[in-house]
């Protein structure tokens, strides 16, 4: 019993850690997966480093977007999904 009472503290932290920190971050990442994954041609987005652009062709991986400056091929984890939310929503 007096084990128990000494390890209560550590199975508290660490279940206030994983409530905290570690569940919302998995279910951040994989709203974010759904994301890529639900994107189609045609879809306006905006990258995480700030690009606007329309969704031109999808690759397992990759994506090409339309700017005005002409066709970037990224990684589909480059689509910012809380900026590209925001502008579907204008």
């Amino acid at each position: 019993m007096e084990q128990l009472t000494q390890f209560a503290p550590f199975l508290l932290m660490f279940v206030v850690i994983y409530f905290f920190m570690i569940r919302p971050q998995q279910k951040r990442a994989k709203n974010e997966k759904e994301f890529e994954n639900s994107l189609k041609v045609g879809d306006k987005i905006i990258t995480k480093s700030g690009l606007h652009g329309k969704v031109a062709e999808l690759a397992d991986t990759t994506v090409v977007i339309e700017t005005m400056a002409g066709k970037l091929k990224m990684e589909r984890s480059a689509i910012s999904m809380e900026m590209s939310a925001a502008l579907a929503k204008k």
